[in-house]
């Protein structure tokens, strides 16, 4: 029977965050490229919480824009609310947060897909992968994520062959539902949360994506039977509800800032400031917790009907109640779902509990005692894969040319989901392209500590990004992130030449502020000594310079000027570099010690075929452990749970007398 069949350089399965940012990687770098979706009305769908960025989340935005990824500039288009988050804290947990437009944002996205060259937009479902040329065998014992003996196909012992499975394939194509042919050199996945998805409140089960989308239920059988293990994970969304319905005279205005910062680097700072829509703040109650609990027995999260695994750090509202006793309330931040809607998200108060009991607990929040529901809240069921399966680079270990990113990986949020598919887009560009991959450590950036984590760390439940996930988060700021990733991505091809040149200039500006402030000095004049008074500040008893002044806690840089006779004028995000850079200078060094450090083992790169059993020394444990994840340097292993210090100086000491590793 005749099918169509198509040739492209690269297909991109979804068109989520994850595949939008993989598939416009691909494309400006000048491939070939598919993307695949079950509804082009669902391009960059929010489903859940109507906003870009957070605590940890704006991070990841504001670094995959340095390095040339859409999402920033997408949000800075499309936006009604933008804040800065913990700002009375220190500034390596600052965080952007916009409360976007939903529909302008989806709208937004696909009008950049749309309008960018080398990239085709097709509604499809993807139901198989097509590879070819195996590579080797294994032995019939290995389970899905270790390597065991690999056999090349021209040594392949003499046994009964149906008791090995195939050790590695090559990719080399996907078929659709309709039996269309899609001939490639590379696949990335990004599916989200549509694997045989299952929506979820009380006992109504509906086997749909997310907002009654139809659900990709033929994927997951072609993954399995080419060894992929797959999880089932859940997460979960609250009502939306109509805006009239509400009392916002009970709750607490939540206004965005006075001055608005882009997310985007390319954006100018001018452009943004516009009003915005207010937030509303209320909170549940006891009588909240009493209905919940009162109907535990029907909520399908707790009767055995949910059996994915959920979030741990974005809890619906009956964990929260059965896990905290002993709070008496929860916030619930209430938030419009764009400008030409009335809907309005519930945040911090998903559910699967039945239909009755979700109006009857909202009703008990003040400022909702009249709400009218306009979607039920619901819970949502999807397969995933263990990320064990990935390396560093986002490519599976088993199938060359199959990379994967987003809530795929087993991860959770919009930010997540997009640097992993923008890196996985760029690598796989970087194979049909024939160049090395590219792999951001965790000294780099968060996106390399989220993807370590993914790669390295076992996680039985949806990943989320956090702070205290960075082990050099004082580097790893949000407001540095062009300085310290603008190059890579224009190495990959992303950033133009001329947004390379300014962040140059950028940074010149920057060090030469410092050694100015630096070789300036300033006397015990009765100016210096009243300004220091007025600013609570010890008055001097011999000549400082300036950026000695600009250390002490109670003065920064700005509230120096009317000392500093010869300042320049400065760009706001150039102020803002020069004062932290000077203020935290002794941490700032003391974290780059520690990263010289981290490198070292970084750079001790080893073969993922190495079998670690043969070495003596070395527990069982952590052999097993090696074996099953296949660390691609030292520094990997030393981060394997399992795997302890002393193990790692055994391998130290094995590949220095013996070799198998190599510095890089």
């Amino acid at each position: 029977m005749a099918v169509l069949e198509e040739n492209y350089d690269i297909v991109v399965v979804g068109a989520g965050h994850a595949g939008c940012e993989a598939a416009l990687a691909c494309a400006r770098l000048g491939l070939e490229t598919i993307m695949f979706t079950v509804s082009v009305d669902s391009i960059a769908l929010m489903p859940c919480n109507p906003n870009i960025g957070g605590s940890s989340k704006g991070h990841l935005v504001r670094e995959l824009d340095a390095l040339g990824g859409e999402m920033g500039k997408n949000i800075d288009k499309t936006f009604i609310q933008s804040r800065m988050l913990n700002e009375s804290k220190g500034p390596a947990v600052h965080s952007l947060r916009a409360q976007a437009d939903k529909q302008d944002y989806s709208r937004q996205m696909r009008k950049t897909l749309e309008n960018t060259d080398h990239l085709t937009i097709r509604q499809a479902e993807v139901a198989q992968i097509l590879t070819e040329d195996i590579v080797g065998y294994c032995d019939a014992a290995t389970d899905n994520t270790s390597s065991g003996t690999f056999y090349p196909n021209d040594e392949d012992p003499a046994g009964n062959s149906k008791e090995r499975k195939p050790q590695k394939y090559r990719i080399s194509g996907v078929t659709t539902v309709s039996g269309a042919i899609y001939h490639t050199k590379a696949v990335v996945l990004a599916t989200g949360t549509y694997l045989r998805a299952r929506c979820i409140f009380g006992d109504v089960s509906t086997y749909t994506g997310p907002n009654g989308l139809q659900a990709a239920n033929h994927l997951t059988d072609s993954l399995k039977s080419h060894g992929i293990e797959m999880y089932r994970f859940k997460t979960g969304t609250p009502a939306r509800v109509d805006r009239r319905s509400l009392d916002f005279s009970k709750m607490e205005e939540q206004p965005g800032d006075e001055y608005i910062q882009p997310f985007s680097f390319s954006t100018d700072p001018d452009s943004v400031q516009k009003k915005q829509i207010s937030c509303w703040l209320t909170y549940t109650n006891e009588k909240t917790h009493e209905i919940i609990r009162q109907n535990l027995d029907r909520s399908p999260l707790f009767s055995g009907e949910i059996k994915g695994t959920g979030p741990r750090y974005c809890p619906s509202i009956e964990d929260k109640v059965v896990k905290f006793p002993d709070k008496d309330r929860h916030q619930i931040f209430v938030e419009p779902e764009g400008l030409y809607t009335n809907e309005m998200y519930l945040s911090g108060m998903s559910s699967s509990l039945p239909e009755d009991v979700q109006h009857a607990m909202y009703k008990t929040v003040p400022g909702l005692e009249h709400v009218k529901i306009v979607r039920n809240a619901y819970a949502i069921e999807y397969d995933c894969i263990n990320s064990l399966q990935l390396m560093p680079s986002l490519e599976f270990k088993r199938i060359e040319g199959l990379f994967s990113g987003g809530q795929f990986n087993g991860s959770s949020g919009y930010e997540e989901a997009a640097v992993q598919g923008f890196m996985a887009g760029v690598n796989a560009a970087m194979k049909v392209l024939g160049r090395e991959p590219y792999v951001l450590d965790r000294s780099q950036a968060y996106i390399g500590v989220l993807i370590d984590d993914l790669v390295t760390k076992e996680n039985h439940e949806p990943y989320r990004m956090m702070t205290s996930r960075a082990e050099y988060r004082l580097l790893l700021r949000q407001d540095n992130a062009d300085l310290r990733l603008r190059s890579i991505g224009h190495e990959i091809g992303l950033v133009s030449d001329e947004e390379y040149e300014r962040t140059c200039e950028k940074e010149r500006q920057i060090e030469e502020e410092i050694r100015r402030l630096e070789r300036t000095n300033i006397g015990v004049s009765s100016q210096v000594q009243d300004f220091l008074i007025r600013h609570n500040s010890t008055p001097l008893k011999s000549g400082i310079t300036l950026a000695e002044l600009v250390k002490r806690p109670e003065l920064d840089y700005i509230m120096l000027n009317e000392l500093d006779e010869n300042r320049p004028d400065l760009a706001k995000d150039i102020i803002e570099q020069v004062n932290i850079n000077i203020k935290y200078d002794g941490y700032i060094r003391r974290q780059k010690q520690q990263v010289e450090q981290f490198k070292k083992l970084e750079k001790k790169k080893l073969d993922i075929d190495f079998d670690y059993s043969q070495i003596k020394g070395l527990r069982l444990e952590a052999a097993q452990k090696l074996n099953q994840y296949k660390p691609v340097s030292i520094g990997q292993a030393s981060r394997i749970s399992g795997v302890s210090p002393a193990d790692i100086s055994v391998l130290l000491v094995y590949f220095e007398k013996f070799g198998g590793n190599r510095d890089m």
